[in-house]
């Protein structure tokens, strides 16, 4: 396969559709159509003399049907976000859908459990970022053509339901490739001379972090707090509410708290500990994580997989203590600066970031999983603070406040810099691994709707018969 700047030139045309559609369809609105629905009609665009089509059932994929109208939804969505429907054909968009329908069908074949919690958790998610945008969930029910929200809410559970089922088909799918370094280096070699890809200026970056003490007073208001939360639970009021109001976990508040996970979701350990040392209904304790204090909720257990809510909330750091923290990691950097101590082994000593610590506070690119960063992709907040620094300087004290509103202290210094190169299979093997196991999960995803595709009920109804589609629909 033939590479250049860092993309394949000559892609499958199934990968290109299915990677154009999955950009736009994060949110599709023309999922499953089991339950009754208002439609558009509106005909598909024929020559003069021909008779006009009123909406109607157009496909169907095992269980699943597609109508006519799910079609102009899925231009009405791609729009909606932003994006241009000018190249994309009814049948694109008919195919898309079909593939849609198969990964659900086969979910559910394969034994893919998708929970009404989960449902739940997920429809308040959308609804919140729904609501922030349009300002009024009125809205969002007349923009969707329904008439009431409790109607909105069972169409679009529906709807989020068959795309969680399509996700988890399709990562059970991906999930299940692995790629060898043979693999990976005939994959190289395939690779003409003239279009091996050229891979952007990088840089490796390295940090020492200082974290604020917290007292033990400001710790203990937290955990009577928490405790006063549990005790309301266990006396009946909704944990998922008090996690909407209390709770300061950005990616689990807006849902109540809400996470499914088994003992390979990457949580720190002392959260899965208390997650499967609870039965099902029961509230822990207070307890502490490098996050702040939580408290969790087990609302159910299914074999190795545990559904909760938690409570997280940090406590509070004085000014007092980050004036400490400040004062602590300037004289670090004195140290470093004045040749006493290097960099890395200030690093392994001084810092107070566990996963940087034991490397000499190398960064690991959390998109690749290697210590290079590309300077084009680089988190903008990072490259400002390294942009500007020239090799071995050492930053001055960075106050650092993260999506949870922890604040810490930090410096940074640029270890290396990799100039603009054409790849290199020893120093850039990471990336061409990378690249190789993409092209591996692409010929498997197509081999499996080949396969899955003939023993499915599938039939394709009308003009849409005489549609060119990537995958054999029509098992012509």
């Amino acid at each position: 396969m033939l590479l250049k700047k860092l993309q394949l030139k000559t892609i499958d045309y199934k990968l290109v559709l299915t990677m154009c559609f999955l950009l736009f369809f994060t949110s599709i609105i023309s999922a499953q159509e089991i339950i009754k629905d208002t439609v558009v009609k509106k005909p598909i665009q024929v020559a003069p003399g021909q008779k006009l089509k009123v909406d109607g059932i157009i496909a169907n994929v095992g269980d699943y049907i597609v109508l006519d109208s799910d079609i102009d939804k899925g231009y009405l969505e791609i729009t909606a976000q932003g994006g241009s429907i000018k190249d994309i054909t009814r049948c694109q968009m008919l195919g898309k859908l079909l593939e849609d329908k198969l990964y659900a069908h086969q979910a559910i074949q394969d034994s893919i459990i998708v929970s009404d919690a989960e449902v739940r958790g997920m429809m308040d998610d959308r609804l919140n970022y729904m609501v922030q945008q349009v300002g009024d969930i009125n809205k969002v029910v007349a923009y969707y053509k329904k008439n009431s929200v409790e109607e909105f809410k069972t169409y679009f559970a529906d709807i989020l339901k068959e795309q969680k089922l399509a996700q988890e088909m399709t990562k059970k799918i991906v999930d299940a490739v692995e790629i060898t370094p043979e693999e990976v280096r005939n994959f190289f070699r395939k690779i003409p001379k003239e279009e091996l890809p050229t891979f952007g200026a990088e840089m490796e970056v390295a940090q020492i972090v200082v974290e604020p003490k917290v007292s033990k007073e400001d710790k203990q208001k937290v955990i009577d707090r928490l405790n006063a939360i549990r005790k309301d639970v266990l006396e009946g009021s909704s944990f998922a509410t008090k996690a909407v109001l209390y709770s300061q976990d950005p990616g689990s508040a807006p849902n109540g708290g809400y996470y499914k996970m088994t003992r390979k979701t990457p949580f720190v350990k002392e959260f899965k500990d208390v997650a499967f040392s609870l039965a099902e209904g029961e509230v822990s304790e207070p307890f502490e994580t490098t996050f702040g204090f939580h408290i969790i909720m087990v609302e159910k257990i299914k074999g190795q997989e545990v559904e909760l809510r938690h409570i997280l909330i940090a406590p509070t750091v004085s000014e007092d203590a980050l004036k400490d923290a400040k004062e602590r990691i300037a004289n670090i950097r004195a140290k470093i600066v004045s040749k006493e101590i290097s960099f890395a082994d200030a690093a392994r000593t001084e810092s107070d970031e566990k996963e940087t610590r034991a490397n000499g506070g190398t960064l690991v690119n959390p998109n690749t999983q290697d210590t290079r960063f590309e300077l084009t992709k680089m988190d903008p907040t990072l490259y400002s603070q390294v942009s500007n620094l020239k090799d071995d300087e050492v930053s001055q004290p960075l106050l650092n406040v993260d999506d949870k509103g922890k604040k810490t202290y930090k410096l940074i210094t640029v270890t290396n810099r990799i100039d603009e190169h054409v790849a290199d299979y020893a120093k850039d093997y990471t990336k061409i691994k990378e690249l190789a196991l993409k092209e591996k999960q692409i010929t498997t995803i197509s081999k499996w709707f080949d396969t899955k595709i003939k023993d499915t009920y599938i039939k394709i109804i009308g003009e849409y018969r005489d549609c060119n589609f990537v995958y054999n629909w029509l098992k012509k």
